[in-house]
């Protein structure tokens, strides 16, 4: 009986979440161009028109976006300031937001983007990859974004896991990046970004408590293109095997990554060893920001 109700679980997820809409050949591709040319219009207007957006180091971004070696993925990572951090970071001038093809897969919170088949529908054809928050990162969608990373395409992440607004320093990250690293079939240029301004555009307590109905205008957001993290993956992964098992953590549970023969211990101290990198790279790019705004 328990079994079944899982079973039953997982095909209602199924269903709900639309993963044939995210197809590139669905429909011949018409209504992915669709919201995309529609969607890349609304983050040109609110990023270029109706707000000031600054971008340093714009070009690394753009280059490998639309001229990285074939068959490389690339990972984008930022923190995660608003609900419209995604799509409007990418509506900046001279970014081909409109172009499908070289559109980004993004992680996006299943209990937001996927309440129902209508949302489903239109985040499946804006390339969103839905997130099952306390699922774990073995859950079944983290393998849609392997696929992603495997078939040499572009996934953007935000590590950090929710929203802060506050102008802390980035917060611990979640491992579910790094897990994607280090199981991606090809090792992703990794590509950090830092933005700030989108928190004034998409307040999250300022209409009556809520956020606003739409983004508001007349605001300053900056954003800076990091260089891509290195990772040396055999000299990390060859350092993880030999962590000795730790009895006061509790397992999760998790598979042996068979093709490196690395146990839970081994993924434990290899996820937080790669998410604190990527952590403190953010870090430093979020300060070399902010003395760019102060300057």
């Amino acid at each position: 009986m328990e079994a079944s109700a899982e079973a039953a679980t997982a095909a209602a997820a199924a269903a709900r979440t639309l993963r044939w809409a995210g197809r590139a050949g669905h429909l011949g591709g018409v209504p992915r161009a669709a919201v995309f040319a529609a969607v890349g219009a609304f983050a040109k207007a609110y990023a270029s028109l109706l707000n000031t957006t600054t971008v340093h180091n714009a070009d690394a971004l753009l280059r490998l976006v639309s001229s990285r070696p074939p068959g490389t993925p690339l990972l984008t990572v930022s923190n995660h300031m608003s609900t419209v951090d995604d799509p409007l970071m990418w509506g900046f001038k001279g970014f081909p937001t409109t172009d499908p093809k070289l559109g980004r897969w993004v992680l996006t919170a299943e209990d937001i983007c996927f309440k129902n088949v209508a949302m489903s529908y239109m985040f499946r054809l804006g390339k969103c990859i839905p997130i099952t928050r306390g699922a774990g990162i073995y859950q079944d969608h983290m393998n849609e974004a392997l696929e992603v990373l495997g078939n040499g395409g572009w996934l953007h992440s935000f590590p950090e896991g929710k929203i802060a607004q506050d102008h802390q320093p980035i917060r611990r990250l979640k491992w579910g990046t790094a897990s994607l690293i280090v199981r991606a079939p090809i090792t992703p240029i990794v590509l950090p970004i830092v933005h700030s301004g989108f928190e004034k555009v998409m307040p999250e307590k300022s209409f009556f408590g809520r956020r606003p109905p739409a983004p508001l205008c007349n605001k300053e957001v900056h954003i800076i293109v990091g260089d891509p993290v290195e990772f040396d993956m055999p000299s990390l992964k060859q350092e993880a095997a030999m962590v000795p098992h730790d009895s006061s953590s509790e397992s999760k549970g998790w598979p042996t990554i068979t093709q490196d023969g690395l146990d839970e211990a081994a993924q434990r101290w290899l996820y937080q060893k790669m998410s604190d990198k990527i952590q403190s790279v953010m870090e430093r790019l979020r300060k070399t920001l902010l003395n760019l705004k102060q300057n």
